[in-house]
């Protein structure tokens, strides 16, 4: 009601100012006008102060921002290099005999054990070759039998003094000439019999076979170059991929300095990013090659990962990530923390004992897993803001709360502007 009384009170001062004007004959339009617009004006003035009783106090409450505490913890590096995936064995079939292929006995693309058969080449050319060489092997055992008696009889001559000493030597040597033509008899039947079993191609390793290249009514030849199907083992696999030498020689510089600690022996573990996703199953590393390609001064290493269910299949190409040392007491902070500073340097803001906001300068190592490594310029127990960075500027004072890491922070800034 304060406004009605003073708008009251202007209208009666009015009246006599005007009454006194009227007296010396001046003209009062100009000065109506004015009093008029000065009493609208105040009256305004005054209603919006009486209808707006809010506390101008409460729109300076600081902005609450989300903060992770500074805590030196082991950091192990992890390097994120390209591979390429290849099978542990690679197998071509191959014939080896000649002869016309009557059967294909395998599915295309399927799983195949070690020894089945694959191809079957018409047998009876060796089957009747088996029947030849066994009927040479007959024979050279019937020779043998008449020398061992013959020899049995002129030794027994021999030494009644009937026979000469010369003819007991001949019968002797008879005798080894038939066990050595038996033995090269025997030789003969087991190498047909080989080349009939050889008549059955069957698969020299376990693993998934390709394409049929042959087809039944085709003539293979012994020691062809060309295949006849390819096998290759699946399970497990390896990845192939390279590193380069200056990553290399500043790994060994770091292990040298102490800033980091050598993996142990069989802990460290290589993983594997598919199209964009993890592999869930873990590798380990079995080489480093010790020569740098000329062309592109890069080292190749190889893990090797279970495959059960096939899912890596040769040819892919994976992002393949090697543990390569441990930082024992390393800081690290979310990613979303560091900002960028109008020179391209990296920066945090923290939030000081007072409470307000101070930018502050770091030095970044690698970027894993969402957390950036930092080398310099933090320290234990500082309070680095990782949310509501458009709540404030620095030097401002905000309520920070304490988050564990980003995906609490994400999620309570998520809650606040729901």
């Amino acid at each position: 009601m304060l406004h009605c009384d003073y708008i009251a009170w202007a209208r009666m001062k009015f009246r006599e100012k005007n009454r006194n004007w009227k007296k010396l004959g001046l003209d009062t339009t100009m000065t109506k006008r004015s009093i008029a617009l000065v009493c609208v004006i105040a009256g305004s003035a005054l209603l919006t102060g009486c209808d707006d009783p809010a506390p101008a106090a409460a729109h300076n409450a600081p902005p609450e921002v989300a903060v992770v505490n500074v805590k030196p913890a082991p950091f192990t590096v992890v390097r994120e290099l390209p591979g390429r995936i290849s099978p542990v064995r690679v197998a071509e079939v191959r014939p080896r005999v000649s002869g016309i292929i009557t059967e294909r006995l395998f599915q295309q693309g399927s799983d195949v054990e070690a020894g089945d058969a694959l191809y079957q080449i018409d047998a009876r050319p060796f089957e009747v070759e088996v029947m030849a060489r066994e009927a040479a092997q007959a024979k050279a055992e019937a020779v043998l039998d008449q020398a061992i008696k013959h020899a049995h009889r002129v030794g027994t001559l021999a030494l009644q003094h009937v026979t000469s000493e010369a003819e007991n030597e001949k019968a002797i040597a008879s005798k080894r000439q038939a066990e050595a033509d038996l033995a090269a008899a025997k030789a003969e039947v087991a190498r047909a019999r080989l080349n009939l079993d050889y008549a059955t191609i069957r698969a020299p390793i376990k693993g998934r076979i390709g394409a049929a290249l042959v087809s039944e009514g085709a003539l293979v030849t012994a020691n062809d170059t060309t295949n006849l199907a390819a096998i290759q083992q699946l399970d497990p696999i390896y990845a192939d991929f390279t590193q380069s030498v200056g990553d290399l020689n500043k790994l060994r510089e770091a292990l040298e300095r102490g800033d980091l600690e050598q993996v142990a022996d069989g802990a460290a573990k290589v993983r594997l990013i598919v199209d964009g996703s993890p592999y869930t199953r873990s590798g380990k590393l079995l080489f480093s090659e010790a020569k740098v390609d000329a062309s592109t001064g890069q080292v190749t290493l190889r893990g090797e990962f279970p495959n059960p269910h096939h899912e890596l299949l040769p040819g892919m190409y994976v992002r393949v990530l090697l543990e390569q040392g441990v930082d024992s007491d390393a800081i690290a902070i979310p990613e979303q923390a560091v900002q960028r500073s109008g020179n391209g340097s990296s920066e945090v803001f923290l939030v000081k004992p007072d409470g307000r906001v101070a930018k502050q300068p770091v030095r970044t190592g690698d970027l894993q897993g969402g957390k950036w490594l930092v080398n310099d310029g933090l320290k234990a127990g500082d309070r680095v803001v990782v949310e509501g960075f458009q709540k404030f500027v620095a030097g401002d004072a905000v309520m920070p709360k304490i988050v564990e890491d980003v995906s609490t922070a994400e999620a309570s800034a998520h809650s606040s502007m729901n």
